[in-house]
C-alpha cells in the first residue's frame, strides 16, 4: 500500500504480484476496494495495480471538487504508470474507468498494450443509451441536497435495490463516502467518442458485458464490438458489477503479448 503525487493530487495505490503490469481502473464511486477477491486471481497473472481515483477513498480530493474529467483521470492513470514504472500495461477498466481505459489508450498508446472493458460508459455510441444517461445524472443531481444519499441513489439506480441492500458495510460506506466524487463525474459529463475515434484503437480488446445490467449497456457494448478492430465480447450472466476475474478475463489476458 504506498501513495504517489500526480498532478497536484495524492493517489493511492496497491501492487499485487509480479509480471506482466495490470492496472485496474474502477467505476464512479468506487475505489480500489471494490476489485476484491478478483485481486488474487488477477495477481497469478501479473503485476497488478489497483488505486483509487482522485476524489475517491483514500485519495486526496481537490478543495473544491466539483468539476472533472474522463481527460483528467486518464492523465492521472499515465502519470502513475510512469511513477510506478508499469507500462506498457493491461488495463481493465469498469463503466467510468472504462471509460477512462479508452481515453488513456487513444492519448497514451505507448503505455497501453491490451485493454479489458467491463461494460465502458460511452454513451455516445447510442441515442438510448444517452438518454438513460441523461436520467441516472438527474438522479444523482437531486440527491446533492443531502450528499450523504448520493452513493445509493446512484447504486440503486444502476445496479438495482437489491444489490445495494445485499452490499456488506464497508462496500456501502465507500459509496457513501464518494458521494461528492459522484456528484464530480455526474456534473463533468462523459466521455464522447464515435466509431471513427474507436476505429483507431487496434490494441487487442476484450469487450465484457452483462446480461442483465440495463440496456444502455448493452448498446455501447455492441457498438463498440463493430467499431474496434481488434477486439472480442464477451457476455456474463449477472449484472453491471462484473467479475474482473472471471474465466475469459483472466484468458484474455493470458493471451496478451508481454
Amino acid at each position: 500500500m504506498s501513495e504517489v503525487r500526480v498532478n497536484g493530487v495524492r493517489l493511492y495505490y496497491e501492487e499485487h504480484g509480479e509480471g506482466p503490469p495490470i492496472l485496474c481502473i474502477h467505476g464512479t464511486g468506487g475505489s480500489a476496494l471494490i476489485w476484491g477477491a478478483a485481486v488474487p486471481e488477477l495477481a497469478r497473472l501479473g503485476r497488478v495495480i489497483v488505486y483509487d481515483r482522485r476524489g475517491c477513498t483514500r485519495s486526496q480530493r481537490p478543495d473544491p471538487y466539483d468539476k472533472t474529467s474522463v481527460a483528467q483521470h486518464a492523465d492521472d492513470a499515465a502519470a502513475l504508470l510512469d511513477a510506478v514504472g508499469a507500462a506498457p500495461v493491461a488495463v481493465v477498466g469498469r463503466s467510468y474507468g472504462g471509460a477512462i481505459a479508452i481515453d488513456l489508450a487513444l492519448r497514451y498508446p505507448e503505455r497501453v498494450r491490451g485493454l479489458v472493458l467491463l461494460e465502458a460508459a460511452i454513451f455516445s455510441l447510442s441515442a438510448e443509451a444517452l438518454a438513460w444517461e441523461e436520467s441516472l445524472r438527474q438522479h444523482v443531481l437531486t440527491a446533492a441536497e443531502d450528499v450523504t444519499t448520493v452513493g445509493e441513489t446512484f447504486i440503486r439506480f444502476v445496479l438495482g435495490d437489491g444489490t445495494w441492500d445485499g452490499f456488506p458495510a464497508p462496500i456501502k460506506q465507500m459509496f457513501t463516502d464518494n458521494g461528492p466524487a459522484i456528484l464530480a463525474e455526474a456534473d463533468s459529463g462523459l466521455l464522447q467518442l464515435d466509431h471513427a475515434a474507436l476505429a483507431t484503437i487496434d490494441l487487442p480488446t476484450l469487450l465484457v458485458a452483462a446480461a442483465h445490467s440495463p440496456e444502455a449497456f448493452r448498446q455501447v457494448t455492441d457498438a463498440m464490438a463493430t467499431a474496434m478492430p481488434n477486439s472480442r465480447k464477451h457476455t456474463v450472466e449477472g449484472g453491471h458489477l462484473i467479475n474482473p476475474a472471471d474465466p475469459a478475463v483472466l484468458s484474455f489476458l493470458q493471451e496478451l503479448p508481454r
